[in-house]
C-alpha cells in the first residue's frame, strides 16, 4: 500500500524520501531513499507513515532515529496506518501538527489512484494536505477535528468488511451443500449491491483465491480486535464484531494467518462438513 502511494505522490509531481527496514523494497519506488525514519523526514513539510500495527508505528515514530526525534513542530505527520484510536490519541498529543488519514482499498486500487482517503485533525492541516490526498486517491472524507476520529471510521469500516465476508462464508457453505453454484448467487448479489467491495470479495470467496493475500487474514484479525477496543471506549456493544473475532481466530488456528482475509469463509465451510 504504502509502495503505491509513494509511487502516485511521484507521479503528481512531489519530491518525496522514503523509508523502509527492507531498503530494497523502498529502492524499487524511484525516489531518493534514507537510512532511518529520522532521516526521511528531516527538513520535509509532511511525513506519511503507512504501516501494519501499533507496535510497527510506535517504533517508526517514538522509537531511536524515530520521526518524533527529528520532525520541526511544523511538519504534518500524517498517520495513513489502520492502529487503534488510543494510539492515535497519543501521536496527536506528541506532536501538535499530526493528522489521521487511513484509506479503503487494496493495492490495487492504490496503485490506480483509487482509494478513499478518511482525514481528521485540524481543518487548516486537513486543508494544506489536500494535494497528497487527491494524489493518491479519489475522493477525501473528513471525519473531524480529532484525528482518533478517522481511526474509528477506519475501524467500523474495516468491521463491516469482514462482516461481509462472514456472510458470503456461511451463504456460499449453504449454497454448496444445496448444489447450487456460488458463482451464480454472486451474480444475483451483484445486481442487489452493485458494489465493487462484493463484486471483488465475493469472486474471491467463490473461486476460493486466497493467495497471494492483498490484506493478510491476521490484520484481519487485527482490526477486528482494535474495533471492539473502540468500542469499549465509547461504551458501544458491537456483538457482530465479537463473532467475527472467533472467526478469525478460528482461521488462525487453522493456519489462515498469512492468506487473504477473504479466506476466514472457510471456516463456514469447515463448519459445514465442506473440505473447503
Amino acid at each position: 500500500m504504502g509502495s503505491a502511494m509513494a509511487r502516485n505522490l511521484l507521479r503528481a509531481g512531489h519530491e518525496l524520501t522514503v523509508y523502509n527496514r527492507t531498503r530494497e523494497k523502498a529502492a524499487a519506488i524511484g525516489a531518493r531513499v534514507a537510512d532511518s525514519p529520522a532521516e526521511a523526514c528531516r527538513g520535509c513539510e509532511a511525513a506519511i507513515s503507512m504501516l501494519a500495527d501499533d507496535q510497527a508505528v510506535e517504533e517508526v515514530f517514538f522509537g531511536d532515529a524515530g520521526l518524533l526525534s527529528a520532525m520541526k513542530p511544523e511538519t504534518i505527520h500524517i498517520s495513513s496506518s489502520t492502529i487503534s484510536t488510543a494510539l492515535a490519541r497519543r501521536l496527536a498529543a506528541a506532536h501538535a501538527a499530526t493528522l489521521s488519514a487511513p484509506v479503503f482499498g487494496r493495492p490495487d486500487a492504490a496503485e490506480a489512484k483509487r482509494l478513499l482517503v478518511v482525514a481528521a485533525g485540524q481543518p487548516a492541516l486537513v486543508e494544506r494536505c489536500r494535494p497528497l490526498f487527491d494524489a493518491i486517491g479519489r475522493g477525501t472524507f473528513v471525519a473531524g477535528e480529532e484525528p482518533w476520529q478517522a481511526n474509528a471510521v477506519k475501524l467500523c469500516g474495516n468491521f463491516m468488511i469482514a462482516s461481509m465476508l462472514e456472510t458470503f462464508g456461511e451463504a456460499f457453505a449453504t449454497l454448496r451443500k444445496a448444489h447450487v453454484d456460488p458463482h451464480l448467487f454472486l451474480e444475483v448479489m451483484n445486481g442487489l449491491f452493485a458494489s465493487p467491495v462484493y463484486a471483488n470479495y465475493g469472486r474471491m470467496a467463490a473461486e476460493q483465491q486466497f493467495e497471494p493475500a492483498g490484506f493478510a487474514l491476521r490484520l484481519g484479525l487485527k482490526d477486528v480486535r482494535l474495533a471492539l477496543e473502540t468500542a469499549q471506549e465509547c461504551v458501544s456493544p458491537m456483538p457482530l464484531a465479537s463473532l467475527l473475532r472467533d472467526r478469525f481466530l478460528d482461521a488462525m488456528a487453522h493456519g489462515q494467518e498469512a492468506m487473504d482475509w477473504s479466506s476466514v469463509v472457510q471456516v463456514s465451510a469447515r463448519s459445514a462438513g465442506l473440505e473447503r
